[in-house]
């Protein structure tokens, strides 16, 4: 969700963000309608809403781990995304404290790029190939961290001990303590190594360029400029959004909330 430099742009990343903000929107917009406005969808709460957020986010994770590369200076662009999800987690907190957000997708996103900052010499030498199964496995191993297991298909290698889980910043590692609840919840744990995959696939691309990818390399003017203002669209979205729902709701009700 960070905007590269401009002589390294690749308009194949732009679109790939811009369709997944496209589908965010949308999606935000039935989660305003379900929960906030009481709009039956049944669908909504199964597994077929999950995979679509999760296709979302995966994707804003993977492509911030691939563009980390392309940053000139990873600290400063993890304080500004970093300051954004901040932002986002006090205003939801005393605006909708029943829905509010903690550690969302913005807050990881500019973590990892601090992260980025700390090990980037480390992670230069790290063959491409190695690091991409590497953090792949370590994130498929740690997906269910935050319900206290290490495991894979179904299977449990190791419990986590509770002590682990007791505090919201033990929450913001991956260990949430009971009774936590957010709204997107993105916590550094599994999700770092999704972003070290991206970071990963940076090199193999850097290293063979696909023509698969390379042929998509093409700008279409609005698409892409939508994905190079991800980050200013992803803060300003849902206020919109409600914003808009809210002045439906007056013309059919003729009372705002």
């Amino acid at each position: 969700m960070v905007v590269m430099e401009e002589k390294k742009r690749l308009y194949w990343v732009d679109n790939a963000r811009a369709a997944a903000m496209i589908s965010m929107v949308v999606y935000h917009t039935m989660w305003d309608l379900v929960y906030l406005y009481g709009m039956k969808a049944d669908w909504y709460h199964g597994d077929m809403a999950f995979v679509w957020q999760q296709s979302i986010c995966w994707t804003f994770i993977l492509l911030a781990g691939f563009c980390s590369r392309m940053t000139r200076n990873p600290l400063r662009q993890g304080l500004i995304v970093s300051f954004w999800g901040i932002v986002i987690m006090a205003v939801t907190q005393i605006f909708m404290p029943g829905n509010g957000v903690w550690f969302g997708v913005l807050t990881l996103i500019g973590s990892c790029y601090l992260v980025m900052a700390l090990l980037k010499q480390m992670l230069n030498k790290v063959p491409a190939w190695s690091g991409l199964i590497c953090s792949a496995v370590c994130f498929v191993l740690t997906y269910h961290l935050a319900d206290g297991s290490i495991g894979a298909f179904g299977m449990t290698f190791l419990r986590v001990p509770r002590y682990m889980y007791t505090n919201l910043f033990t929450a913001y590692l991956g260990f949430p303590q009971r009774g936590f609840y957010s709204t997107d919840y993105f916590p550094i744990f599994p999700w770092v190594f999704l972003f070290f995959c991206g970071v990963f696939g940076y090199s193999l691309w850097a290293k063979y360029r696909p023509r698969m990818l390379e042929n998509c390399d093409i700008r279409i003017p609005v698409i892409s400029r939508l994905g190079r203002l991800a980050l200013v669209i992803y803060v300003l979205h849902q206020p919109i959004i409600y914003g808009v729902l809210e002045v439906i709701y007056f013309w059919r009700n003729k009372t705002f909330f």
